[in-house]
């Protein structure tokens, strides 16, 4: 196939840069979707959506786009895109079907509730986060060979093609990039202060990144998937981990799977809506967000308007108060999902919204009779993905679609390479609470659902989700963000569908999120009317636009009239772009 190859003259590779950094300044303002008839990829760096376009003009599908494109931001983007951390994919078929991959890491076998605690059974700081006693099982190449064995058309040397050519030939770095680049951590170990900083010797601005030894890497995966787990190459990862001290072996490598999970399912205002299921808490808290606000007349009320605001705000504030006390890893524990996905239970918790005033985190009140064996569970904040998680989109010209949001937790992961296989590996055991009670490194205080156990997957806030109307696809929706990711899409999902906004309108419109605790709503700072932030202060609402991250959504919408491809990049970040044919 003709793989995604970049421009060679360096000159040439720095003017189209300068070019790519004008055009992502322009102004928010006027800004519409990117229009294709037949096939579209939304993602965070333009060169990955390249790779997921270009297979599918060799006449690949939405999944063989969606494994090359997630294989080319483990190049592009090595902040989050990876094959060292794992992630979920939703896929939905043409003909309707709907898929859900779970690939999220594990706890290695070795794994015990007291590793990151001293003699005197305190935590010691950073051990979960940096270095390879962090380090879970990783999924992520597992995850995309099956959604390519299973439902691609191509094979997986062809759609790891453009990845391979990346990491050979590189690509020139984004500012952004520079600056990350010269995070203190890498510097801690060899191979990432040698592979990212140069030995000292730091990346400027436009200078072409290759990476010879992922490239080599990316080959053997190509050829031999297997090798990953079970192989050679599993023997150098754990070998990797266990010389820095980590507790991976080869034995988890081998007994890593993927699960294939039902997906949530739920409804809002005559769409259907698929998410994520546990050992995500993000469809789940999705749809009962949209169940208490279906009953509300939003549209009318007005997008930006503090009425509209104020009841969004308390339908996250219950959502995230039952996403606290009930989420955990399916496997290990047992999550009521069908009753907080219920209509009636949302009609409850409806009812104890004050449309004039904010209720009080620390005294909501669950509705009378529901749970009523709460005391028997195990209560746990659960734990999101940084901000340095990535989501991305793919729908192709037979109608298959799928959304796929992955993560190596950190930004880095864990700072650490496999050895010298190229690629970094994650820091997913800070997901786990290190102590009962004792804040991770996102400030939450976690129970003992969440505690580090043998073989576990830690909880996840990522929300891949497609919504369709009448059996025909809609939209393909996701971000990054932490806690923000589920709020992200519900605004999303709901400027289209309430407020009547195309999808990069959607996708740019100001934000705001609250998640029961802290008791506070942040918003999108400089974004919001001071006089509908005033109202909003008025009914007892705490604001604080002190918030400075919010996630690329990376979207996409189908025109129920012409069945145009309608993309829509996140322009808070200025690398990626929606593309298509």
């Amino acid at each position: 196939m003709n793989s995604v190859s970049p421009i060679r003259h360096p000159r040439l590779q720095l003017l189209l840069f300068a070019v790519l950094l004008m055009f992502s300044s322009v102004s928010w303002a006027g800004m519409r979707p990117t229009h294709a008839s037949k096939a579209m990829v939304v993602s965070v760096h333009s060169l990955a959506t390249d790779a997921g376009v270009e297979v599918m003009r060799e006449g690949g599908n939405a999944i063989d786009a969606a494994v090359a494109t997630g294989f080319a931001l483990a190049v592009v983007h090595p902040q989050a895109g990876n094959i060292g951390g794992g992630g979920f994919m939703l896929i939905r078929m043409a003909d309707g079907t709907v898929h859900f991959l779970d690939y999220r890491e594990k706890a290695p076998a070795a794994a015990t509730v007291d590793m990151y605690w001293d003699k005197q059974g305190n935590v010691v700081p950073d051990l979960s986060i940096v270095g390879y006693k962090a380090i879970g099982v990783p999924g992520s190449e597992a995850g995309m060979v099956t959604a390519e064995k299973k439902w691609g058309k191509l094979g997986l040397e062809k759609v790891m093609a453009p990845a391979i050519t990346l990491a050979r030939d590189g690509f020139p770095l984004p500012w952004e990039y520079a600056r990350e680049f010269r995070d203190s951590h890498l510097s801690e170990f060899p191979e990432s202060r040698r592979i990212f900083q140069r030995d000292g010797k730091f990346y400027e601005t436009g200078e072409i990144f290759k990476q010879p030894e992922l490239a080599h890497t990316l080959e053997r995966i190509a050829a031999n998937p297997d090798d990953f787990y079970h192989g050679e190459m599993a023997k150098e990862i754990a070998a990797a981990v266990q010389k820095g001290g980590g507790i991976i072996t080869e034995q988890d490598l081998a007994n890593y799977e993927v699960k294939e999970r039902e997906a949530i399912h739920g409804t809002y205002r005559g769409y259907d809506v698929y998410s994520a299921p546990p050992p995500s808490s993000g469809g789940v808290a999705l749809v009962e967000i949209l169940n208490i606000l279906e009953k509300f007349n939003l549209s009318h009320l007005g997008a930006d308007s503090a009425e509209a605001m104020h009841l969004t705000i308390e339908a996250y504030r219950r959502a995230f108060e039952d996403r606290a006390d009930f989420m955990g890893d399916p496997d290990f524990s047992k999550i009521p999902v069908a009753q907080l996905i219920d209509k009636n239970y949302a009609s409850a918790w409806r009812a104890s919204i004050n449309p004039d005033h904010a209720s009080i985190s620390k005294q909501l009140k669950r509705p009378a009779g529901a749970f009523d064996n709460l005391d028997k569970m195990a209560r746990t904040a659960v734990a999101p993905e940084p901000k340095e998680t990535t989501h991305y989109s793919t729908v192709d010209p037979e109608g298959n679609a799928v959304a796929v949001t992955t993560t190596l937790n950190g930004g880095f992961g864990a700072y650490v390479m496999a050895g010298n296989l190229g690629f970094l590996l994650n820091d997913e055991m800070d997901d786990f609470a290190a102590k009962v009670g004792v804040p991770n490194m996102y400030g939450l205080i976690q129970g003992p659902a969440n505690a580090v156990g043998a073989n576990k997957r830690p909880l996840s806030a990522m929300t891949p989700t497609i919504v369709t109307k009448d059996g025909k696809l809609f939209m393909v929706l996701g971000s990054p963000g932490g806690p923000t990711i589920i709020t992200t899409v519900a605004n999303v999902l709901m400027g289209v569908i309430d407020y009547g906004l195309d999808i990069q309108q959607a996708v740019d419109a100001p934000r705001f999120h609250n998640q029961w605790l802290p008791d506070e709503t942040t918003v999108e700072n400089k974004r919001f009317s001071p006089d509908t932030l005033r109202l909003l202060e008025s009914k007892g609402q705490t604001i604080n636009q002190r918030h400075s991250y919010w996630g690329d959504a990376e979207c996409i919408l189908i025109d129920p009239k012409t069945g145009e491809r309608l993309g829509g990049h996140d322009l808070r970040h200025d690398y990626g772009k929606a593309a298509g044919f």
